[in-house]
């Protein structure tokens, strides 16, 4: 027999053996998966992604999958000759814009990653927030970093409500829900919300067991570079009033940490970039990112 193919095969094994107990408590529960990132972006990643999320189905699990498309809007944008504003990070949206972002987040990307798990052996299927009441929005207005005035950032939008029931109808038949991040306000104004924003809250609205959002750093890192995991609501609140996360982190753990208070168990930020990273931080010991606990 072949020792060096031996030696590959046994470790292989253990790797299996080594996802069983994960497979085992996560049976029957629902995982929020926000897709971003590089992983969005890059052909490979987006293929691993797919058999990631098709793989935890298979195994008894309930990928939700919520995209983004900042990329993929830029690009669009661009080909028509407008240019992107953004206000404290958050893009500002015209009603010319929004039918940009409609037609490229409820569209062009939406219809890629359910083609993609599809291909991949799932069974995917689109939605938006408009799509079975599944999300009321209301407008978002920015306070101003000057005095207390309010900036209006036009059709981008606050979750108001979530009602669950077409998620949890599609998870009971066996479909993977992928949901892009626009919703209808009281008025039938269409709204953009951000994606980190809509999986932190399906999660909690959810009772999901994880939230895990793929970014394109290795996590949440202190002053050193040093990655930091094994967080509480606490421990992070007291890293940023003594600034050690700040920046672009900032939006990004806002939504994972509304979420964590809410009482879903565990919440990661993982490194998109690296190949199969949703398999790594749901079926293994070591994982890819940051995780941060409930209590």
């Amino acid at each position: 027999m072949n020792a060096p193919h031996t030696a590959v095969a046994a470790d292989k094994a253990r790797i299996l053996a080594e996802a069983l107990p994960y497979i085992q408590r996560f049976h029957g529960k629902t995982i929020v998966v926000k897709f971003g990132g590089n992983a969005m972006t890059d052909e490979v990643l987006k293929a691993d992604f797919a058999r990631d999320v098709v793989l935890l189905k298979l195994v008894g699990m309930n990928p939700v999958v919520v995209h983004g498309g900042g990329p993929q809007i830029e690009t669009a944008l661009a080909r028509l000759g407008m240019k992107g504003e953004f206000v404290q990070g958050m893009r500002v949206t015209d009603s010319a814009t929004m039918d940009v972002v409609e037609m490229v987040l409820g569209g062009q990307v939406n219809k890629e990653v359910v083609e993609l798990i599809n291909q991949a052996g799932g069974k995917a299927v689109g939605l938006t927030g408009q799509d079975g009441g599944l999300i009321r929005a209301k407008k978002m207005m920015l306070d101003s970093d000057k005095d207390k005035s309010k900036i209006d950032i036009g059709q981008v939008g606050e979750i108001d409500a979530i009602d669950p029931m077409v998620i949890s109808s599609l998870e009971l038949s066996g479909f993977i829900p992928v949901v892009a991040p626009i919703a209808t306000g009281a008025d039938g104004t269409t709204y953009n919300i951000n994606a980190d924003l809509v999986a932190g809250k399906l999660a909690e609205i959810l009772r999901a067991e994880k939230l895990i959002v793929l970014t394109n750093t290795p996590g949440v890192l202190d002053k050193s570079g040093k990655l930091l995991t094994g967080l509480t609501p606490r421990k992070i609140d007291d890293l940023v009033a003594k600034g050690v996360v700040s920046g672009g982190m900032l939006p990004k753990i806002g939504s994972v940490l509304d979420a964590a208070r809410a009482g879903v168990r565990s919440c990661h930020i993982i490194d998109g970039r690296v190949p199969h990273a949703l398999l790594l931080e749901v079926l293994t010991d070591e994982g890819v990112g940051t995780v941060i606990r409930s209590k």
